[in-house]
């Protein structure tokens, strides 16, 4: 892949539309957006692009990996250019585990794709970079430039919980139970909003995320799967041989009033709840990366700092190694999934999560992200989003939160409902559900 061209953006968000109209003509695309003009003065965050966007056809002799023991193939020494996911059912092939849950969506298990083009945006420069030759992308580019993105928006369907409050309820204290007998300290529970309702996915993600803005958002589209992702949560980033993780634990809500949001921000930064999942959860990231991590170099560079978003506060630790001459695949195997999404231990609580959970995550807890050669890469972690399979237009989304000994069941309840309004307060589950 070679650079084709550069020009000037002066619009980012009339540029992210135009993308995501853009990638109704492939049948693979990812795009990533910073949403920089939120983010990007909070440099804790550590952004390198503004937005990434590749598109692929996967025609016939294009660079894909969808096989987890193919993903070997990504290395130090590789300068592709790739583009993907990985669901979180991945689980399934690096521990002994397995899942039988409903699945709504199904989504294959992975997928990296060389993009055919790539568009690359940050500081008001949009690189345009591909396998195409130089006329091929100019028709690209003059027919980005050609979309005019003042379609409307059609509203969501309500979505409905697969578990109602008392079924939810109940299953965090059967979970406290197992936390009080030592099986765990801490486990992320999730539930399930969906319908069958026939949606537009590209208008939707547009919505979503000038509604949502979020430093790690994502769209994604494989056939007729869809991701709609306002995610605020890093999993990992390497540059080089440095890798950083970034987990969430600790939310509380913002409502626009001064006096108020500072309350909420101090409380939060003050909570012993929250501070003691956050600190859990900092230390399973600290010995993920020891795993693959040259000796003595993992650090924990802030703990429990606490970041604004739109609609919510949030609290994160950032985590950061060096590694040595090492796989993208060994990378994942000792990281992957992120234990902000399952609990610690991690393997016990994967364990209890099928247990308790009524349907497979899929994407959901998964990761998206591009890996820019030398093993360069970001990855997000993927929650605040929607699925959408086009096929059966299936709708879900998913919300949870960790309990721990000190949960109290009610509160956590509606902290889901809370990330539920965050993304979009059309969803609107019903408290008494």
């Amino acid at each position: 892949m070679h650079k084709l061209d550069t020009i000037p953006v002066s619009d980012l968000a009339e540029l992210r539309n135009k993308l995501i109209e853009f990638a109704r003509e492939f049948k693979a695309a990812v795009i990533l957006d910073s949403n920089s003009s939120f983010f990007i003065s909070d440099n804790r965050l550590n952004h390198k692009y503004d937005m990434i966007a590749g598109f692929s056809n996967l025609k016939k002799g294009s660079a894909m990996i969808s096989d987890f023991n193919d993903l070997e193939k990504i290395n130090s020494d590789n300068a592709k250019y790739y583009m993907g996911y990985l669901t979180y059912d991945l689980k399934n092939r690096i521990e002994d585990l397995s899942s039988t849950n409903h699945d709504g969506i199904s989504w294959p298990e992975l997928l990296f794709f060389e993009p055919e083009i790539l568009f690359v945006i940050k500081n008001g420069s949009l690189d345009i970079l591909g396998n195409c030759t130089p006329e091929k992308s100019r028709n690209y580019t003059r027919y980005l430039f050609s979309f005019d993105c003042n379609t409307g928006f059609n509203t969501l369907p309500e979505l409905y919980p697969r578990t109602s409050k008392e079924e939810y309820l109940e299953r965090v204290l059967k979970i406290k139970q197992h936390i009080k007998r030592g099986d765990l300290y801490e486990m992320n529970y999730c539930i399930e909003f969906s319908n069958t309702s026939l949606i537009d996915p590209y208008t939707t993600f547009a919505f979503l995320t000038s509604h949502s803005p979020a430093p790690f958002s994502a769209f994604v589209k494989y056939n007729h799967n869809f991701l709609l992702s306002a995610s605020p949560e890093r999993f990992l980033l390497k540059e080089d041989n440095n890798i950083i993780s970034q987990p969430i634990k600790g939310t509380a809500p913002r409502n626009g009033y001064p006096n108020l949001d500072c309350e909420n921000r101090n409380n939060l930064e003050k909570s012993l709840k929250e501070r003691t999942e956050n600190i859990m959860i900092a230390d399973l990231v600290r010995n993920d990366l020891s795993r693959i991590a040259l000796n003595d170099s993992v650090r924990v560079d802030e703990l429990c700092g606490i970041y604004a978003y739109p609609h919510v506060y949030h609290m994160i630790s950032t985590i950061s190694a060096r590694l040595g001459d090492i796989s993208f695949l060994d990378i994942i195997k000792a990281t992957f999934p992120m234990g902000s999404m399952t609990g610690a231990p991690k393997i016990k609580a994967m364990q209890l999560i099928e247990e308790y959970e009524t349907v497979r995550r899929g994407l959901y807890s998964g990761t998206v992200g591009y890996i820019f050669p030398r093993m360069n890469f970001d990855f997000n972690v993927v929650i605040r989003s929607l699925q959408y399979n086009a096929l059966t237009d299936y709708v879900s989304y998913m919300a949870g939160s960790a309990i721990t000994a000190m949960a109290d069941p009610v509160k956590e309840y509606e902290e889901c409902l809370l990330k539920a309004y965050a993304i979009n307060p059309q969803l609107n589950p019903s408290a008494d559900a």
